[in-house]
């Protein structure tokens, strides 16, 4: 009996193994990725309270100039303080996001490849650097 040939060919090479420092990179992006949409509910919910505030100065005859001036001063608090963790959060995405293209390409995948990886499929252990996720990018 002989034993199938399971040598890699010139028409399936190998593909890098993913290393676990990028699943774990990929795991704290998603995460991270969680929390800015979190962030961004906030921000439209300032944005409607700051836009309910001011369609109530030009609807109303005579308003409540002090409660919308509340109003107003409270909805851009929370839309400065939402802005401001979303572009600290930019930042820590922005550094996780070079440290798992630099796992990558020191894996020995391409860095067009590295760079488009889908970090959910990465963290599930499934994503699998293809012709596709190089098509993806553009």
């Amino acid at each position: 009996m002989s034993v199938p040939d399971t040598a890699p060919t010139a028409s399936a090479p190998l593909t890098p193994a993913v290393p676990a420092r990028a699943r774990a990179l990929a795991a704290r992006l998603a995460v991270l990725f969680e929390t800015d949409q979190e962030i961004v509910v906030r921000l439209n919910d300032a944005h409607r309270r700051l836009a309910a505030a001011n369609d109530r100065l030009r609807s109303e005859a005579a308003p409540d100039t002090l409660d919308v001036h509340q109003q107003v001063h409270r909805g851009f608090c929370a839309y400065q303080q939402a802005s401001e963790q979303r572009r600290q959060l930019a930042v820590d995405v922005g550094e996780l996001s070079q440290q798992l293209t630099d796992t990558l390409t020191a894996a020995g995948h391409p860095p067009e490849h590295a760079r488009s990886a889908n970090v959910h499929q990465l963290a599930a252990g499934t994503w699998q650097a293809t012709e596709e996720g190089k098509e993806s990018e553009r």
